[in-house]
């Protein structure tokens, strides 16, 4: 380890080792409801964002005679933007903290929704998706990071997962929504429903405390012991004085230390190479399977299957309901089951669901609406349990930036997911799509195997 890994650890800032320890002892109150409900907001209004053009595309094709390769990449071209996002707010976030980060990209996500409202035809709505999902690609893990910062070691997977769970709930209202509103209101609604309320919520995520923990790598350890103190007063009972701690070091005035300073390639570094690799393989296989799957289902129904426009378009939101139902679970029993054995039956179960759909089922709408279902809650499980894992894996100095950087596989594996559908579906079949996601789910089998494990373990001893 270098002197500069040395000095920027939190246990070797003068003060933050006792600062971590009262944090790590505070019990969970008003003050963590209010920081999970704004931020939790966000993440909404996120995955609303995101999967909002989901369901104006049945009516778009028609309207616009769309192509399904030009669909495809429509689909795509967002998490295109959502890969800028990631490692732009990323960044951002270890420079000038959590809060302001998460505000920027949820306000930037929002205007640019009600932009997309005004799109009067295919080009014009392709390139502000994709300005769009910049903010889409910045909030999600930085909110990740934040949530995580926030919790304690015991039973952190059940406190950020239950923050998690609002992401696929803004998934399954998005469809509800969708079915509710596209044939009666037309599709521009979808996107004003995205914006207007965006705005609102980037202006409560300003009014939220920065995180402790990003504040003591900085220096900043008085303004990190100010916020202690909010947390321990709102607790039930004040843990400092039922637990008094010995503070071995003198507190030193903040502007004497030098704030911390990350290099990107710390991540490819001998010491987190290999947590890296693993990390960015499980979120480039999930996600190529669950986006790939949600961002085309609807149309795949209406188009392929015959279904009428209202019902695919809630035969689609039935994946996004199976996967609360399971991550629910999940939230109770990750703590106990761990991250690695979870990710690993997840992937393996969730991969032989598709690989039998492919190989005899592809036929039946049937058949597809409820394996299809079925696969996507259990590997969209696997989705959440990544926010919660990647974070862990990583010091507070590079945290955003690791979780950035990790999830802009998810965003290659989008955008890479929705264009091979189009061009499967259109040369070999509804079949091949599915024996592909399958594969993908073996792929991210293999890698949860070699994944560290970090249940109720606090974050500086995982990543010191």
């Amino acid at each position: 380890m270098t002197d500069t890994e040395v000095r920027l650890k939190p246990d070797a800032t003068p003060g933050g080792s006792d600062l971590i320890a009262r944090l790590e002892r505070a019990p969970f109150s008003r003050w963590h409801l209010r920081a999970r409900l704004i931020m939790g907001s966000a993440t909404f209004f996120d995955a609303f964002d995101a999967l909002s053009l989901a369901f104006v595309l049945p009516v778009l094709v028609r309207l616009w005679d769309i192509t399904p390769v030009q669909i495809g990449w429509l689909i795509s071209v967002g998490y295109l933007g959502q890969f800028v996002g990631a490692l732009l707010f990323g960044g951002l976030a270890e420079r000038y903290g959590r809060v302001r980060s998460a505000a920027g990209a949820t306000a930037l996500m929002s205007v640019m929704s009600l932009a997309c409202a005004l799109a009067g035809n295919f080009p014009a709505l392709l390139l502000l998706r994709l300005v769009q999902g910049i903010g889409v690609g910045g909030e999600m893990p930085v909110a990740a990071v934040y949530i995580n910062e926030l919790s304690k070691a015991h039973g952190r997977g059940r406190f950020f997962l239950l923050y998690e769970m609002i992401f696929p709930i803004g998934l399954m209202m998005t469809g509800q929504i969708g079915a509710l509103v596209v044939p009666t209101l037309g599709w521009q609604v979808m996107f004003l429903i995205g914006g207007v309320p965006g705005l609102v919520i980037a202006g409560l995520l300003l009014r939220l405390r920065e995180s402790p923990r990003w504040l003591i790598t900085r220096g900043r350890v008085d303004e990190a012991e100010r916020i202690i103190e909010e947390i321990e007063a709102s607790a039930p009972q004040n843990p400092s004085t039922s637990e008094p701690e010995h503070r071995t070091t003198a507190p030193e005035h903040p502007s004497t230390r030098e704030p911390s300073r990350t290099r990107w390639s710390e991540l490819l570094s001998s010491m987190y190479r290999g947590r890296t690799l693993v990390a960015w393989t499980l979120w480039a296989s999930a996600y190529f399977v669950t986006n790939g799957l949600n961002n085309w289902m609807p149309t795949l129904y209406n188009r392929v299957y015959g279904l009428p426009l209202d019902q695919a378009l809630r035969a689609g939101t039935l994946t996004n309901i199976a996967q609360v139902v399971i991550l629910l679970g999940c939230a109770f029993a990750i703590d106990r089951v761990g991250r690695r054995r979870w990710v690993t039956i997840c992937f393996i179960a969730g991969g032989l669901l598709l690989a039998a759909l492919g190989s005899f089922a592809a036929n039946s709408v049937t058949a597809v609406i409820v394996l299809v279902t079925a696969a996507y809650g259990i590997v969209g499980s696997v989705n959440a349990v990544l926010y919660l894992y990647t974070p862990e894996i990583y010091p507070t100095r590079m945290r955003a930036i690791g979780t950035g950087a990790a999830t802009c596989w998810l965003r290659l594996a989008s955008a890479a997911g929705p264009v091979m559908v189009g061009y499967f579906v259109a040369a070999s079949g509804t079949g091949a799509v599915f024996l592909m996601f399958a594969a993908a789910g073996l792929i991210g089998a293999a890698a949860g195997a070699f994944m560290l494990e970090t249940r109720n373990r606090r974050l500086e001893e995982i990543a010191p």
